[in-house]
């Protein structure tokens, strides 16, 4: 069976993404940014280790070349190499115009959010090229990937699309090689949103919800869907998204006879 080293997978997409690999009997390496998160991971994952399924967890923080290194030193001792290496570590801001933003937010969330993935896909590539069968790379996508724009998560938004154009010119410099490299692309997933009561919702937040309503997602159903193609992909360079422009047109077609709400476990 496969390793998968997931990095931002205490919580979130990155530990529904765990759960998953690990359901389907392939091992994991959780990280995050501090020992505590990583043990609290590890006491959820808990009841989806098997004798077959391992895994064991480390802190790292992504935007720290060294912590990178040595999350790929410690997964490859556990394990002997790793097979899936996925940049899912990723920090948002607060919904704020720019010029709103505190100024330590720049910092992070780009430290995060863009040199993370370069450090990881960098310390997985040389690490994949040397072993046997090489590896696969995928960089997690998002809102401004697509070039896309909205007010109040302009850094965000920015962070994306530099991940993106990352992504697409890394997959071209490892092609003929052992690594292979793709795009996951999750959609909105619902986690640490809270939708609450509209009765006390401006106009423009009335609308903002509606819309996640109509779009958005469980981490169980996006991370099921991504883990599963990412087993069975074969295709350097591959994009795997959960909404697609034909679901997304089905949802619209259907909304008005068919009430959404993805903060339920039956999606309705």
């Amino acid at each position: 069976m496969a390793t998968a080293v997931i990095t931002g997978s205490t919580r979130g997409i990155g530990l529904g993404l765990a759960r998953e690999f690990l359901k389907r009997g392939h091992s994991v390496v959780v990280s995050g940014r501090s020992q505590g998160a990583v043990d609290e991971a590890m006491t959820t994952l808990a009841g989806d280790v098997s004798s077959e399924a391992r895994a064991v967890g480390f802190p790292c923080d992504v935007g720290d070349l060294t912590q990178v290194q040595s999350l790929w030193d410690k997964s490859v001792a556990e394990f002997g190499q790793v097979d899936y290496w996925i940049n899912n570590a990723g920090l948002i801001h607060s919904y704020k115009n720019i010029t709103d933003l505190p100024p330590d937010d720049f910092p992070r969330i780009i430290q995060t959010n863009i040199t993370g993935v370069i450090h990881g896909t960098q310390v997985a590539t040389v690490g994949m090229t040397a072993q046997d069968g090489g590896g696969w790379i995928y960089n997690m996508e998002g809102f401004g990937s697509d070039g896309m724009t909205r007010p109040g998560i302009t850094l965000y938004g920015t962070t994306k699309r530099a991940v993106t154009y990352f992504t697409a010119s890394a997959i071209k410099e490892a092609k003929g090689t052992n690594v292979k490299i793709g795009f996951l692309n999750p959609g909105i997933v619902m986690t640490d949103l809270g939708m609450g009561d509209t009765k006390d919702l401006s106009k423009e937040e009335r609308r903002k919800k509606k819309f996640l309503m109509l779009i958005g997602d469980t981490v169980e159903d996006v991370t099921s869907f991504l883990v599963t193609r990412v087993l069975s992909n074969t295709k350097h360079g591959k994009r795997i998204a959960w909404m697609t422009t034909l679901k997304l047109l089905g949802r619209v077609l259907v909304s008005p006879f068919v009430k959404r709400d993805p903060m339920t476990p039956a999606g309705y």
